[in-house]
């Protein structure tokens, strides 16, 4: 059986199980057939398999008549940025984000350098599915072209977001772990030009992760010890493809991928207050510091395209998911952690704080997040379980299920990147959120074994 996952998001799976080059340069066409052989930007997170998947992509876009533009080693969300810089049509940036190193994969992104909305994907999977593949003649083939250059064009949107020179007075040192992912090519020099002096843990974009790739706080433990040895200011975790963050203040305390998102959101409308959208699986403190603000605050169902198409629609002046993906639409409607570092700074620069300081002031949950090896069709018996189960929750349905109470709440659902279910739940204490997390996943595990 192949390990390939096939969405409207995009494509990932185990190189050489699932993910031929074959099936990759298909893909490829059916990208290039939507371009209907315009512009298309090309990149790639440092996966030692990406050289492979890139030649079998760019195969299949120059034989749809695509000029392509190949913009090397960079990130999920500069190649975002470059799609709208350049006026592509297209992109796809080569990645399988946190997933091991057996793990590529095709996130397909629209000409508004965002991934693809449900239509878009949709069409996609039919062109993909059917092979009605535009396949040019000779002398209609497509281009390549070498772009330099590449993260210009994205720090530069993300310096005009903040007041560099405040941040520059600041003088901040920072701990960088880019965990040899692509983050690792131009992370440093957008904190250099926001006067911070960088420590870089796994610069050298190769993928070979010196840690299991996900920022979680249990592959960070080496962060956390290189902030205190350097006395930083803050410890920055990205993962393979720098789409998001995670965080860890000056004492080398791990504060997690979910204050991320609430940390830009406070700084972002205390200045200016508008909607906020996330995910179903984003802690409750995005919610209270939008309420802190008197400002409109959104769920959508989880997934990149489904917070920014609810953000498009709700007029959103920032969103994300509790993942570390903060999305910032006058950079691009795409998880960035540029975004996310650039705000984080400018808060501290603005306030005098510290990081803990600044942390410990939001209201407090505790979040639990665990998952359970599952095929998809066996995720609706899941979620009637525990709906049965708990059935004192207010529950919300379409995206999995979401059993909400005054104080608490817990999600199951199906992965859009992995063949699990996962299992979140958030209370105000750490005990309460893990016995509320254990007793649902006792509920899902005995309701699809």
């Amino acid at each position: 059986m192949s390990e390939r996952i096939l969405s409207i998001s995009g494509l990932r799976g185990v190189v050489g199980n699932g993910l031929t080059p074959e099936y990759l340069t298909r893909f490829a066409a059916a990208v290039g057939t939507l371009a209907n052989q315009g512009t298309i930007v090309v990149s790639r997170d440092g996966r030692g398999s990406g050289e492979m998947v890139r030649h079998a992509v760019v195969a299949g876009l120059i034989a749809t008549g695509c000029r392509v533009i190949d913009a090397g080693i960079a990130t999920t969300p500069t190649c975002g940025v470059l799609v709208t810089h350049l006026k592509a049509a297209g992109g796809i940036q080569i990645t399988a984000s946190h997933n091991p190193i057996p793990w590529n994969g095709l996130k397909p992104f629209s000409a508004e350098g965002s991934v693809y909305n449900q239509s878009q994907g949709e069409q996609l999977l039919d062109v993909l599915n059917n092979e009605t593949f535009n396949y040019v003649p000779w002398d209609q083939l497509g281009t390549l072209e070498i772009y330099d250059d590449v993260a210009g064009p994205h720090i530069a949107r993300v310096l005009k977001l903040v007041d560099v020179p405040k941040i520059q007075q600041r003088k901040f040192k920072v701990v960088l772990d880019c965990n040899h992912g692509s983050g690792g090519v131009a992370t440093p020099r957008l904190l250099e030009e926001l006067g911070c002096e960088v420590v870089v843990l796994g610069g050298t974009a190769d993928g070979q992760f010196a840690h299991t790739p996900e920022p979680l706080k249990e592959n960070l433990t080496s962060l956390c010890d290189e902030v205190i040895k350097h006395n930083a200011d803050a410890g920055f975790a990205q993962d393979p493809d720098a789409d998001r963050l995670a965080i860890v203040d000056e004492n080398g305390r791990f504060i997690g991928e979910e204050l991320t998102l609430a940390l830009g959101a406070d700084y972002v409308l205390a200045r200016t207050p508008g909607p906020i959208v996330v995910n179903g699986s984003t802690s409750r403190v995005t919610a209270d510091i939008a309420a802190k603000y008197n400002c409109p605050f959104f769920r959508s169902y989880v997934g990149e395209a489904h917070v920014c198409a609810k953000m498009k629609q709700e007029s959103a002046i920032i969103g994300g998911e509790g993942n570390g993906g903060v999305i910032e639409p006058s950079v691009g409607y795409v998880r960035d952690s540029y975004v996310s570092m650039a705000y984080v700074l400018a808060g501290l620069a603005a306030s005098g704080q510290t990081l803990s300081e600044w942390a410990d002031s939001l209201p407090q949950y505790s979040i639990v997040k665990d998952k359970i090896t599952c095929p998809r069709e066996q995720v609706e018996a899941a979620c009637d379980a525990l709906e049965t189960h708990f059935d004192t929750a207010s529950a919300s349905k379409g995206d999995g299920l979401r059993l909400d109470w005054d104080d608490r709440w817990v999600q199951v659902r199906a992965s859009n990147t992995e063949p699990i279910i996962r299992v979140i739940s958030e209370a105000p204490q750490e005990t309460e959120a893990q016995e509320l997390c254990a007793e649902a996943m006792k509920i899902v595990s005995e309701a699809v074994s």
